[in-house]
């Protein structure tokens, strides 16, 4: 993969943050709506999603786009994935955690991720086979071996209900045998920590694309494992995501296994 191309999704996740600093505790409240229950939009993230789609097409205007907003555009085997504020509640509530993600798949591979954060200024990146980075330090996943110890990170299927019981069947499970859960509420920023190890480890049910395309990648480049409910790599499909550090994987998963597999859950 062409390395300007990461170049290209860095500038483009720093643009749309610059949009998100600017709107931040500024918002009226006709500025955010709800597209779905507890689910908001907001002209920033309207904003912020059009500023990096400017500048992507500018740039590969034979690539593809899949953006939260304005759904799917362009054809090829290559495209974007953007999501122009993950943490859109947070925001609007204005908790300073959330995030600009853009990624770009090629056929079934994610090439290139980046996440940027405005608040902190921090700028996560990976092209596939190069590493994953922050600010320009090498990051890598935490060497726990086993759940015993282990400080993870979730998120609750808020857009999923009828997938709650089993969701709190497994977050019981995985309680009992960590020290600590955080739930944040900006996957991305979930899966970017994990790559830098703050967290052990991280899971979730039924996100969009655009939530999990970049941090995945940055989980693999890291050192971590990212699978799906059934242990495989495809984790687009459906949203179902265990990405944790090697030495814990195969426990979270298999803790989980235990309530479901990828069937069961789905949007």
């Amino acid at each position: 993969m062409d390395a300007s191309l990461l170049a290209v999704a860095m500038t483009a996740a720093q643009r749309g943050g610059e949009v998100l600093r600017r709107y931040f505790r500024t918002m009226e409240p006709g500025q955010v709506t709800e597209k779905a229950k507890n689910d908001f939009v907001s002209t920033a993230d309207r904003e912020s999603e059009e500023v990096i789609a400017a500048y992507l097409r500018s740039q590969t205007p034979e690539f593809g786009l899949l953006a939260e907003e304005a759904g799917s555009s362009g054809a090829g085997a290559a495209r974007w994935v953007v999501d122009p504020l993950d943490g859109t509640a947070n925001f609007v509530h204005s908790f300073p955690h959330f995030a600009v993600s853009v990624a770009l798949v090629v056929g079934n591979e994610i090439e290139v991720g980046v996440i940027y954060d405005p608040m902190r200024d921090e700028l996560f990146s990976a092209a596939r086979g190069g590493g994953a980075w922050c600010n320009g330090r090498p990051l890598r996943v935490t060497s726990r071996q086993g759940l015993s110890g282990g400080f993870l990170t979730t998120g609750f299927p808020f857009r999923v209900h009828r997938l709650l019981d089993v969701y709190l069947r497994v977050f019981h499970d995985v309680f009992l045998r960590v020290a600590a859960i955080r739930r944040s509420g900006a996957a991305a920023l979930d899966l970017a920590h994990t790559a830098a190890g703050i967290f052990d480890g991280f899971f979730e049910f039924c996100l969009s694309p655009w939530d999990i395309a970049a941090g995945a990648l940055l989980v693999r480049e890291a050192g971590g494992v990212v699978t799906n409910l059934d242990g495989t790599g495809e984790v687009l499909a459906h949203g179902n995501v265990v990405a944790a550090a090697p030495g814990i994987h195969g426990e979270l998963l298999a803790l989980i296994q235990r309530h479901c597999r990828e069937k069961d859950i789905h949007p």
